[in-house]
């Protein structure tokens, strides 16, 4: 008997590796070659290339002949006209020859080969310019109130339109009726600065937030105090309603926006994700239903039953303090001292820049009429047109007697529920009303527009 030999063994690393070096030294001259192309596969290639490319355009300049192709099966055989393929030499001549008659075309003409559908037109070259804005009546101050004892930092209208709220820095909240602008009401019970005034439409209820971390419910058929939400860290900056179920919004600089429920006080979602204050917040029934702008330079769209941020635009480079819903297009527009953004929704996407207003935009609104109105802290207004972006007019704010040329600030806008009257709370401690000059025509106030090229912009 022959004695077994035994076989060394070894780990598993050691042979993996031998493994790998056997490969290795196998495949090291081949590295880096590719096959041998193919002429054939090649000119394939390219003939279907240039035919799915160029289909429409080829078919006028290249003659399809008999003699010219190459049948598919032998000459005795009677051949399939619906088979025979132009080689990639006849494309290759067939396109040169329609790529210079087009481009000769265009020299002489200065127009471009359109393809619509199976037909081709020459169309005029242009750049793309602004469309022409709609006309809008230009506005003028129609009411100043007075009554506050600070600066008014928020303002409200009722569904109803009979009156609205105003909330100021010397801690009262009043009600004045719109159509006379007489105080109605004073409501007391903030002990700081209140920030945000919300008027329920479903139930009789006024909501408001202040710099004292308060969220208070009033009950306005007792004028009282019902319910308050507490959770806020810091002084909060901005308060909304949603549209269609029982929640309210508030946000704060403690950089959380906090959904509540309104009749149990309880805190549904804390909405974290911004690094700084939370300036403006925005509900609306379709997804994303709720949207918060910060000092972060962010805008954040948030998935309200997850609680969680679906999607973050970064394209602004200064803090974004307002932020305003189109009241019919699916559509939002966003404010900071760089710019004045567009944005479409769901998903946020960059529509455009309304470029012009240079200061720090505190407030933005949008009525039916698609009138854009942003408000600045220089007290400054200005209107554009939401469609176009054409900024048709602008006002510079003037101060009530008695206060100094800073105090000239407007810190938030409305409009009533007709959208015919513009309502501004202003850093001189007053209220202005504003609406459309009804003796104004397109003859008497023409449109100074100029079409200019666009100058394409990804954000």
């Amino acid at each position: 008997m022959i004695p077994e030999q035994e076989v060394q063994k070894h780990s598993v690393h050691t042979l993996v590796f031998r493994s790998l070096k056997r490969t290795h030294d196998m495949f090291l001259s081949e590295q880096g070659k590719l096959p041998a192309p193919d002429e054939n596969s090649e000119k394939l290639k390219m003939a279907l290339k240039i035919q799915s490319e160029y289909g429409p355009i080829l078919k006028e300049h290249i003659p399809i002949k008999k003699e010219q192709t190459t049948p598919l099966h032998n000459a005795s055989k009677p051949v399939n006209s619906s088979k025979l393929v132009p080689s990639a030499d006849q494309y290759a001549a067939g396109v040169q020859a329609a790529v210079s008659e087009v481009n000769m075309a265009a020299e002489k003409s200065s127009k471009a080969l359109v393809a619509v559908g199976n037909e081709k037109m020459l169309v005029p070259k242009k750049a793309p310019t602004m469309p022409k804005p709609k006309w809008h009546a230009p506005w003028k101050l129609y009411r100043v109130i007075s009554g506050h004892t600070g600066w008014v930092r928020c303002v409200a209208v009722e569904p109803g339109n009979q009156w609205f709220a105003t909330g100021s820095a010397d801690r009262i909240i009043k009600i004045f009726d719109l159509a006379t602008g007489t105080l109605k009401l004073s409501l007391t019970g903030h002990i700081s600065a209140v920030r945000g005034v919300i008027v329920s439409p479903r139930h009789p209820f006024l909501f408001s937030c202040g710099e004292d971390k308060q969220v208070k419910c009033w009950d306005l058929e007792y004028n009282k105090v019902i319910r308050h939400y507490h959770g806020h860290l810091s002084a909060c900056q901005s308060i909304d309603i949603h549209p269609t179920i029982d929640v309210l919004l508030t946000t704060s600089r403690d950089s959380t926006c906090r959904v509540w429920d309104i009749r149990t006080k309880s805190c549904i979602h804390t909405l974290a994700g911004h690094s700084n204050t939370v300036a403006c917040v925005k509900a609306q029934a379709a997804e994303p239903q709720i949207i918060t702008g910060s000092h972060d330079s962010t805008i954040r769209l948030w998935d309200l039953a997850a609680g969680k941020s679906k999607v973050t635009l970064t394209n602004h480079k200064k803090s974004v303090r307002a932020i305003t819903l189109h009241p019919t297009q699916f559509t939002m527009a966003s404010g900071s001292a760089d710019n004045i953004k567009q944005w479409k929704f769901p998903d946020g996407n960059f529509i455009q820049n309304l470029s012009g207003h240079n200061a720090i935009i505190n407030a933005l609104t949008v009525n039916h009429e698609n009138v854009l109105v942003s408000g600045a802290d220089n007290g400054s207004l200005h209107f554009w047109d939401w469609k176009t972006g054409y900024n048709f007019q602008r006002i510079q704010s003037t101060v009530q007697p008695g206060s100094i040329d800073s105090e000239n600030g407007v810190f938030a806008l409305t409009w009533d529920q007709s959208g015919s009257r513009l309502l501004t709370a202003e850093a001189d401690k007053t209220i202005k009303i504003y609406k459309e000059d009804d003796t104004a025509t397109e003859e008497t106030h023409p449109l100074n527009w100029r079409p200019g090229i666009i100058r394409g912009k990804r954000f």
